[in-house]
């Protein structure tokens, strides 16, 4: 059944568990997420990236997710991640995504806020949700926001939990994306979660908690930063590459593309329940 984050993401708070974003760019990457939801018994975001549009047309995707999502037999959120541009997330709600990711992070507080507050009026009067970041998530590959590549403190970059409280006040997000010391991408060293900040912004506000960045890892932090108040976590990275791998040792002089795409499937789909088992959402 086609949902939208308040759906999934309120009970996930009150139960202590987290629901996971999947990004999804073609059907073998949506079958082996929505197979894993099914499978499992547990809700599900599935959507993509604006900076994934290259790789699959949004107008594409909202043919082939929606459907799906509709015919489901478990919750499923059809969500843009990070929509960078204004024009980006109306186009999203206008073809039917339940929910939108509308990023000004590297704005201004201000501007991140005023932006945000008109996009979530428009977002809830197509009968979807939003998701904001404050803070700034960086990026593994060197870095979107000035400051934030090499050599950054990361910390300055950080969500600051008195600011968080005033910023869902003034915007009416219904999920807050913070950083915490994640990054997006592939990691070159160990992150280290600053899970004492994660516990004080949901102490502060009500709103669920995101945590972007995801893959990566470790098990053990995926379970503190649950506990101490994550309520969705995004993941690209992990099964991306697990889909890759698959088609890559399953290559054979010979073969057609269609040899491929049920491996392809059946990593997908293991490595989504893996992560939906660790975040707790099975029979959710």
């Amino acid at each position: 059944m086609l949902v939208n984050l308040n759906d999934v993401l309120v009970p996930a708070r009150k139960g202590k568990y987290a629901v996971g974003l999947f990004n999804t760019v073609n059907l073998e990457l949506a079958r082996g997420v929505m197979e894993a939801a099914e499978e499992l018994d547990s809700p599900v975001i599935i959507g993509t990236a604006e900076v994934l549009l290259p790789y699959g047309p949004l107008e594409d995707l909202a043919n082939l997710l929606i459907p799906m999502a509709e015919r489901a037999s478990v919750p499923v959120v059809v969500h843009l991640d990070h929509g960078l541009k204004e024009e980006t997330c109306r186009l999203a709600l206008e073809l039917g995504f339940s929910s939108i990711m509308y990023d000004c992070s590297t704005m201004d507080y201000g501007d991140n806020m005023e932006h945000v507050k008109r996009m979530a009026e428009t977002a809830h009067s197509f009968g979807a949700s939003i998701e904001a970041e404050l803070g700034h998530v960086g990026d593994n590959e060197g870095g979107s926001a000035e400051g934030s590549g090499p050599g950054a403190e990361p910390s300055q970059f950080y969500t600051d939990p008195v600011q968080a409280r005033d910023f869902i006040d003034r915007t009416g997000a219904d999920a807050l994306a913070i950083a915490v010391g994640t990054a997006h991408g592939a990691y070159k060293l160990p992150p280290k979660l600053d899970f004492d900040r994660i516990s004080e912004i949901a102490e502060t506000i009500s709103t669920p908690l995101v945590l972007h960045g995801g893959s990566g890892l470790s098990d053990s932090d995926f379970r503190t930063a649950v506990e101490r108040g994550i309520s969705k976590v995004n993941i690209f990275t992990d099964i991306n590459q697990a889909g890759a791998r698959a088609a890559g040792s399953g290559y054979r002089e010979g073969i057609g593309l269609t040899d491929m795409i049920l491996p392809e499937i059946e990593a997908v789909k293991r490595s989504v329940m893996e992560k939906m088992r660790l975040f707790g959402s099975a029979g959710q």
